[in-house]
Order: C-alpha cells, then structure tokens, then sequence
C-alpha cells in the first residue's frame, strides 16, 4: 500500500494501537486512553511527514 491509503492506515492504526494499549494496561477511564492515542497518532503523523 502506497500514497494516500498507506498513510492512512499507519496513523490510523497507530491510533487505534495506542489507545487499546493505554486501556489494557489500566488507562483510568476512557478519555485518558483516547488522549494517549492521539499521542500515538501525532507520532506517526511526525513520521510519513518526515519519511515524504
């Protein structure tokens, strides 16, 4: 996968990553396990800006 959709789906699974891990390992509610997958989506976001 190239272009567009790869990108995509890096940040987006970065996201999704990032925020599932903050709540298995004991995130104390939602939003906080949201906000530690926007930190995972910003650093994926650093990385296919910096790797174009």
């Amino acid at each position: 996968m190239s272009g567009f959709a790869g990108d995509f789906a890096i940040v987006a699974a970065a996201f999704a990553v990032s925020a599932a891990l903050a709540g298995l390992l004991g995130a104390a509610n939602l939003g906080t396990a949201l906000s530690f997958g926007q930190l995972g989506f910003a650093a994926a976001l650093v990385y296919v800006l910096l790797r174009r």
